[in-house]
């Protein structure tokens, strides 16, 4: 009787746990369906399990085995083809787009220079691509992309045409950030890091290649840390060389990594060779971007505020010098604060914040959020309106020479350097010579390009300053000044320290 006690107490123990394991089984199976595209990398054992799941629920539960084993089956298959590349592109793709319009070459030195007469240049179609950084639709992309593009022309994911600003570029780095002309919420890139990055990791680029729009390409990180000369004023640092095919119209685009998160910008491509092309690495171009709207955001603003943080995402902002005389100390904003809204725009970097200052004109209230000992706090600041030192320089160049002057941009000047055989810096393109000036004296003429005055370079604005204010100019001799007409170097002589000290008076 005992004997028999037990056999039967095994049995109903051995059944319940049947239906416990025969219960986990049908809930795995339900599980393995919900997350297949987790699952991708053991798709095999899937199917197995699949298949005991819908052996055992027919034996015990009664359901129709051919059904739902037809069901797993299509949905193991669907699976099967969303790898990893797939999903990738899918989460990048909506925020990349492709940037075109028409492009001014310069066909002489004086259109080299920017004259805008009709034998000076000619037009060409420029395209390229873009990432789409912020909602508000700022998008990062390599300055040669819109380099001279007189309309930037912006075709969206989703087929709309807008048209763009440019909003700050830096040659020597080929990186600009241009704004997107739209009302409403744009998608933004993943952004991952460009600080782990692994030789042989798998890699995917999305482009415009040849007018191909959103082109993907898939290879491998090849080599990391690449220096790659272009010319003798321009050279790419601490590139990715990668082997995933980047064709012209590709530059701007996006280096994806395999959970399809953005970790270069592609840049260029090595002229006959395959399969090496290279990409800048995202931190380089989230720093660079910041400092260049950092810039522009000072020229505007006077914020009196100096913040700190990293290019990556949650690395966040904090302030680390507040001047005593901006209005952000008096309204209470403080080192060690740690910004974490400004306006409606949440900020979890330095990028987001000095983007986030783009959208605020001189003289607005604008209502910061900090994190200050743990506590959030609300701070309204109010920015006043920067100074343009550009505009004082401009004017005494007007006064004291004759002169209305802008600067000729690097490229434009490497070009006129290459056809003339020179090696110029720089200069200042004459756009209009004031009658009865000491430069109309001397013949200086419109189109002419500025080089140099009294031994000095004239580069720049801020060069040309330097020169006016130097007191040998105020009160030494006559100066010398060097200039390009027609591709030819002139010189001539300007009397400026009577006109100086005039001026002074």
């Amino acid at each position: 009787m005992v004997k028999r006690c037990a056999v039967k107490f095994r049995w109903n123990h051995s059944y319940r746990l049947i239906q416990y394991v025969l219960g986990e089984l049908l809930w795995f199976h339900r599980q393995i369906r919900n997350a297949m595209i987790r699952l991708r990398d053991s798709m095999q054992s899937t199917c197995h399990v699949f298949r005991i799941a819908v052996f055992v629920a027919t034996g015990i539960f009664g359901i129709d085995s051919a059904a739902l084993a037809q069901e797993s089956s299509d949905s193991v298959a669907l699976s099967s083809r969303e790898t990893p590349t797939v999903l990738a592109i899918r989460r990048a793709s909506p925020a990349v787009v492709n940037l075109h319009g028409q492009k001014t070459v310069r066909t002489t030195a004086a259109g080299m220079a920017g004259a805008t007469g009709p034998e000076s240049f000619k037009h060409v179609n420029g395209m390229g691509t873009g990432v789409i950084v912020d909602p508000r639709g700022y998008v990062i992309t390599n300055y040669h992309v819109v380099e001279d593009v007189e309309k930037i022309y912006v075709t969206l994911s989703d087929g709309r045409e807008v048209t763009a600003d440019l909003i700050a570029a830096r040659i020597r780095n080929d990186l600009a950030l241009v704004k997107i002309q739209s009302t409403d919420p744009l998608p933004t890139i993943p952004r991952g890091t460009s600080a782990d990055l692994m030789v042989g990791e798998s890699v995917i680029a999305i482009g415009n290649a040849f007018g191909y729009v959103h082109t993907s390409t898939q290879g491998i990180i090849s080599a990391l840390h690449r220096d790659v000369p272009v010319n003798e004023k321009q050279e790419y640092h601490d590139l990715i060389q990668t082997s995933a095919g980047i064709n012209p119209g590709n530059s701007g685009g996006p280096l994806l990594n395999i959970d399809g998160e953005i970790i270069g910008i592609n840049v260029a491509v090595r002229v006959g060779a395959q399969q090496i092309a290279f990409a800048i690495p995202i931190d380089q171009v989230v720093e660079t971007v910041t400092e260049m709207v950092e810039q522009f955001n000072d020229a505007r603003l006077i914020t009196g505020v100096r913040t700190d943080g990293g290019p990556c995402e949650g690395d966040g902002v904090t302030v680390v010098n507040v001047s005593a005389s901006s209005p952000a100390n008096g309204n209470g904003l403080k080192p060690g604060d740690r910004v974490v809204r400004v306006g409606s725009q949440m900020i979890d970097d330095r990028l987001d914040y000095v983007l986030a200052l783009l959208e605020v004109d001189p003289g607005d209230a604008l209502d910061l959020e900090v994190e200050r000992s743990g506590e959030r706090l609300e701070v309204a600041v109010q920015f006043d309106s920067g100074f343009s030192r550009a505009d004082q320089v401009a004017q005494t160049a007007w006064e004291v020479i004759g002169i209305r002057t802008q600067t000729v941009p690097d490229a434009n000047m490497r070009r006129l350097n290459y056809r003339m055989k020179t090696k110029y810096q720089g200069g200042l393109y004459i756009s209009d010579v004031r009658p009865g000036s000491p430069a109309a004296q001397q013949g200086i003429l419109s189109g002419d390009v500025l080089l140099g005055i009294h031994g000095w370079q004239t580069t720049s604005l801020t060069d040309l300053a330097g020169i006016l204010e130097h007191p040998d100019m105020q009160n030494g001799p006559r100066a010398k000044f060097y200039l390009v007409r027609r591709e030819q170097t002139l010189f001539g002589h300007m009397d400026l320290a009577a006109q100086s000290q005039s001026l002074r008076r």
